[in-house]
């Protein structure tokens, strides 16, 4: 059986605790993979300051130029997997079967990754706003008649990830060229993609010192938490709650991203239907900057009932099938959990399921939640502002006026509108993290502007510094 081990500052290691985990399709283990306790964890991490060291002594540029290579070998080359090899080919049906995602998203979301390596040096420039990165090997510089000086606030990054979407691995990968070594604790079913991307870092000329790699239980992702200066947290909203006041941990909580669309006396909805089926169907719907809400001021039931339509066209493939684009669910029951809830929430007033037939569907021996669509008459209605991680959507009819205060927090909202008064609104809020004024799909990302948060300004702060 394959085997995936623990790594202590880069070195293997194998732990007599080991996890099972199934084949989604079959239900037989494909793959072991060694468990860090929290003691062991604790161990490691008194030393952390000394694994940073070796990152320490390369400048950005190198470090640059080993994404570069990394990118390569994480999408091209046969990378070795604890006394075996594993192709690309590999990775990819490895994915597929634990995390019940088609293996054709698992191929988008392995381009996505070599993407943010391949353009780090576009990346760091919107991190860092145009900072000459030459200030990070020295410490200081002048740029732009001003001098600057930066200081870096933690020894390591600690990732308590998800199992939920690869692509979502490319957030902790800037830390490498950072200089700031990586604590990672895998998702249960998704141990794959953080460690192929450490062996292809490895292998490209990284230091193997800067990758830790825990998979572990609830105690030791607490543990990476408390112990790692700086870390990112992914999860529900009850797994990040008791960090959300605690400033050296990053929040990848739900998303909640919304398409938004004032058209004022205009008839025009139709023109972006293309736009809110991206939105909200791309790479499953499993993602945090996928739309669940379209919130508009006009035509609701009509823009509703279209986009049931469009997706109800959508169904369960194979995993295989090269047009597949609904994910299977690791945990059956969790798929039912979630559709009895939706069930049950339809019961109360003020909201209409539009789409019919099963929503929980058997397939080749998988579990499918095929897309729903909530007509949401009342926007104080549970489903009108949720997220769940599949194709699901609510449209919520509002008052101009009421629309801003209404939306909730919001991870990303794309704005279709010529209102300048709304326009304002929108930017002077602090409930939206990321903004696109325009005809531009929630899921649309730019290398040069951060997906949530900013990992250089988690890690760095500006101080004041005079040189005579």
């Amino acid at each position: 059986m394959i085997h995936i081990p623990i790594l202590r500052a880069g070195r293997s290691y194998r732990s007599l605790n080991t996890v099972r985990v199934p084949h989604i399709k079959t239900g037989e283990p494909l793959v072991e993979v060694s468990q860090a306790n929290r003691g062991l964890i604790a161990k490691d991490l008194v030393d952390i300051a000394l694994q940073k060291e070796g990152l320490g002594q390369r400048s950005v540029a190198e470090l640059v130029a080993i994404c570069k290579e990394a990118a390569r070998l994480f999408t091209m080359a046969t990378l070795p997997l604890d006394g075996t090899d594993q192709s690309p080919t590999d990775y990819i049906q490895q994915v597929s079967g634990t995390t019940g995602l088609p293996e054709a998203l698992c191929q988008q979301n392995l381009a996505k990754i070599q993407g943010v390596l391949e353009n780090i040096d576009t990346v760091l420039d919107g991190l860092t706003r145009g900072l000459d990165l030459h200030v990070l090997d020295i410490g200081w510089g002048v740029q732009n008649g001003r001098t600057l000086s930066y200081v870096c606030e933690t020894d390591s990054l600690g990732a308590v990830l998800p199992s939920n979407s690869p692509g979502v691995h490319s957030l902790w990968v800037p830390a490498i060229p950072l200089k700031v070594p990586l604590v990672l604790k895998p998702g249960r079913e998704e141990p794959w993609t953080p460690y192929r991307i450490a062996q292809a870092f490895i292998a490209a000329g990284a230091p193997a010192e800067a990758f830790s790699f825990y998979p572990t239980d609830y105690a030791g992702a607490n543990e990476i938490l408390v112990r790692c200066g700086r870390s990112m947290l992914f999860g529900g909203g009850a797994t990040v709650a008791p960090w959300v006041s605690t400033p050296r941990v990053e929040i990848h909580g739900p998303g909640r991203s919304k398409i938004i669309i004032h058209e004022g006396e205009q008839n025009n909805w139709k023109t972006y239907l293309d736009l809110i089926v991206e939105s909200v169907a791309k790479n499953g719907g499993r993602s945090c900057i996928n739309a669940s809400g379209v919130w508009v001021t006009a035509h609701g039931r009509e823009i509703a009932e279209a986009l049931t339509e469009r997706l109800e066209g959508i169904e369960p493939k194979p995993l295989d099938h090269p047009a597949a684009g609904i994910a299977a669910w690791a945990n059956p029951k969790a798929a039912h959990g979630i559709s009895s809830l939706i069930d049950l929430h339809l019961k109360e007033s003020g909201a209409t399921e539009l789409t019919t037939g099963d929503r929980v569907v058997e397939l080749d021996g998988c579990t499918f939640l095929r897309p729903t669509v909530i007509w949401c008459e009342d926007a104080e209605h549970p489903l009108a502002n949720t997220e769940f991680p599949f194709p699901f959507v609510s449209i919520v009819e509002v008052p101009p006026k009421q629309l801003v205060e209404s939306i909730g927090a919001t991870l990303v909202a794309t704005a279709i509108t010529e209102d300048a008064s709304l326009i304002q609104n929108l930017i002077a809020t602090p409930l939206i993290d990321r903004l696109n004024l325009g005809a531009i799909p929630t899921n649309q990302i730019s290398w040069d502007s951060p997906h949530e948060g900013n990992l250089f300004e988690h890690l760095y702060r500006q101080r004041a510094f005079q040189h005579g």
